[in-house]
């Protein structure tokens, strides 16, 4: 059987793409299967796709490139189909062109089976489709968040396709009683969410977990709120949002308003995800609507307790509450109240987050792709019998995390030299940190030769004369002994490495688990203080981020405040003594401007603002901190290289203070250490 699916944009990380690649990549054990995105605006989809899943664009919008379609004449015409309302999709936004485009796929397909996954791919099925092949819609969002002026026109279109799947019953529902005589087959299939390949939380950590596109229905400002009376209880206990979106801006304003920028942390988009999941003890969502859940399910798969909004639709079709999870009723007059209420009693008792933990485990194989892809066959056999009789299956490669590996991830760096025969360009590498902070590094067996005999990693800085090997065992697997290896600090990429001509091939980062890094503290040797942070570049591959010094000041803690910025720091390699001091020295200074210094009482010291405020270079004043451990002891840098980043810069953020015409605000270097940066208030704004 020949199986397509429309997604207007394959090459995102959103929940419909997501479930899409999730059931693409199950249905293709039986089936041929291709994703059609109608839009390509980047070169490579920011998911792997499963290699036996064909993809094919129809509309090249990528910039920069000579085959950008963008200012085509047919691409400037408006599109005949109705508008998919409450959705902006820029310059992928629907045109006479895409119209065309569709119109003459769906001519020629030779597939069996079409399915649309947005209301104006529907449209395009309903209008240009043919009797061929089955017609089936679904719907990723829910009825009533389509206004109806979109219901006007979408509803007829679902009404003449073959079948129609939502992601909840209770939504399936709704378009039953809105489309009573519709010949489409109404009916709830939920979202594909496959198994983690990750290891599991182990309930440990101290963090609660959100993940979603940071959009105003997903409610992040009530998590962070109620966030805020845990933390009051919870000195220990930190949350996490995963995602990105238009309300970011908004949700830092919030978090630094309520002085939480040491306890919340918005860290962006990331796939994979489940590696995330791992590292919490709790997940959160906290959504006034949610049409399934997809980021329930993947929590739940990695053994969390899930705490829910009660809110229409897919939590409530998810969660039992108090058997797998937890769910807060949704009552305006005190929402915040109440899921702070649910949160303290989860963060406060470890045996029920265990219990609950286990207990989603076992729900959420429910949702793992096989079981979804045999419901969907079995609608399909239902609307033409004997049309899923399996076709001859293509030969299974190795996806990205296929076999030992699992299912679909980021995408895999482009290849930056032939392989010899026979082999893969870059190996695809899953490293785990182990609880002494080792590496433990896991090659797939079958991209490797006789002649591949360790894992090299080279120091960038000195182009390979810093180096350490370790010798692979015969399954692909190596281990890096924190006790055993002394590593200069910067940042190291890792090889394979082959016997007598030394030739290597780069590692492609399958997985990176660091949750063991939650807590660890950092090394300390005769060789100095040192951290070890594995970590996947920005092009895909395995590289390890390294600090090693004589001495260390963690900054475990900082406050911008009225009167300066307060810093706590614990000192590494070095006794605290009398006479400690906390000093700023400007950057590059000729001496002229002076140190800042403040006391160092019990490792705390509030840095003033004056006379940091005074600016004296063009654009910005630096001004990096130190420690001196005692009096007329040498100055020790301070900053932050505990826990799982590589890079803090840009995640571990802090407010700013104004004075006057100035503006101060702490942040994280490149290398992690701690700056205070000093502008002028406008220059500030408009940056």
């Amino acid at each position: 059987m020949k199986i397509e699916f429309l997604l207007h944009n394959a090459y995102g990380i959103g929940g419909t793409i997501r479930s899409t690649v999730n059931l693409a990549a199950a249905l293709a054990d039986r089936h041929e299967v291709r994703i059609v995105s109608v839009n390509r605006p980047v070169d490579e989809p920011e998911l792997t796709i499963d290699p036996r899943v064909r993809l094919t664009p129809l509309v090249d919008l990528r910039e920069g490139t000579d085959t950008d379609e963008y200012e085509a004449p047919l691409n400037q015409r408006p599109s005949e189909i109705f508008r998919d309302e409450r959705i902006d999709n820029g310059r992928m936004a629907a045109t006479a062109l895409t119209d065309e485009r569709v119109a003459a796929h769906l001519a020629a397909t030779d597939a069996d089976v079409v399915i649309a996954t947005r209301p104006k791919l529907i449209g395009y099925l309903a209008k240009y489709g043919s009797d061929r092949f089955l017609r089936l819609g679904q719907e990723h969002l829910t009825h009533e968040a389509h206004v109806p002026e979109l219901h006007a026109v979408m509803d007829p279109a679902i009404a003449a396709l073959d079948a129609f799947a939502t992601v909840s019953e209770a939504d399936a529902g709704h378009y039953r009683e809105a489309l009573p005589d519709a010949r489409a087959r109404i009916l709830s299939i939920p979202n594909a969410v496959p198994a983690p390949v990750a290891e599991p939380s182990d309930g440990t950590s101290r963090t609660i977990v959100s993940a979603g596109r940071l959009v105003a229905v997903k409610r992040y400002d009530r998590l962070v709120a109620a966030f805020a009376e845990v933390a009051a209880e919870r000195p220990d206990w930190n949350l996490r949002i995963y995602g990105r979106g238009p309300a970011k801006a908004k949700l830092r304003k919030q978090i630094e308003e309520l002085g939480l920028y040491e306890r919340v942390t918005l860290m962006g988009a990331r796939s994979p995800i489940e590696t995330e999941w791992s590292k919490g003890a709790v997940a959160a969502v906290a959504s006034d609507a949610e049409s399934f859940g997809m980021t329930i399910v993947e929590a739940m798969h990695a053994g969390l307790p899930v705490v829910a909004t009660d809110c229409p639709y897919g939590p409530r079709e998810i969660l039992t509450d108090g058997t797998d999870g937890v769910l807060v009723p949704l009552d305006d007059a005190d929402a915040v109240d109440a899921y702070a209420e649910a949160l303290l009693k989860l963060t406060g008792d470890a045996g029920l987050r265990r219990r609950l933990g286990a207990a989603a485990r076992e729900t959420a194989h429910r949702y793992e792709p096989s079981r979804i892809a045999q419901r969907y066959e079995e609608l399909f056999e239902e609307l033409r019998p004997g049309s899923t009789a399996a076709a001859p299956a293509p030969e299974k490669k190795g996806g990205f995390l296929r076999g030992l590996f699992g299912g679909g991830r980021a995408k895999q760096p482009a290849a930056a030299a032939p392989a010899p025969q026979g082999d893969t360009a870059h190996p695809e590498a899953r490293c785990a940190v182990d609880a002494d902070g080792s590496l433990t590094v896991r090659l797939r067996p079958e991209q490797l030769t006789g002649a591949d005999t360790h894992v090299l990693l080279r120091h960038r800085g000195t182009k390979g004369k810093e180096a350490v090997r370790v010798p692979l065992s015969a399954d692909g697997t190596a281990r890096i002994e924190r006790a055993a290896h002394t590593m200069a600090e910067g940042r190291w990429d890792t090889y394979v490495e082959r016997a007598g001509d030394k030739s290597r091939r780069r590692l492609a980062a399958a997985l990176v688990e660091q949750k063991a890094l939650l807590g660890l503290p950092l090394t300390e040797g005769a060789a100095g203080v040192a951290a070890w942070v594995p970590y996947e570049t920005s092009d895909g591959f395995l590289a390890v981020r390294t600090w090693l010094r004589e001495r260390h000041a963690e900054a475990t803690e900082v406050r911008v405040g009225a009167d300066g910025i307060t810093v706590t720091v614990s000192l590494h390699g070095t006794p605290l003594g009398d006479g400690a001091e906390l000093v700023a020295r400007l950057r590059n200074g000729d001496g002229a401007a002076g140190d800042v210094r403040a006391p160092l009482r019990d490792g705390t010291g509030v840095l003033p603002y004056e006379p940091m405020q005074k600016r004296i270079a063009d654009e910005q004043d630096l001004w990096d901190l130190w420690a001196r451990p005692a009096s007329g002891a040498p100055l020790v840098r301070v900053g932050r290289l505990t826990g799982d980043f590589a890079d803090r810069k840009g995640i571990d953020t802090f407010p700013a203070a104004t004075r006057g015409e100035v503006r101060l605000r702490p942040y994280f270097t490149v290398t992690n250490d701690l700056t205070v940066t000093v502008k002028d208030a406008s220059a500030a704004d408009a940056a």
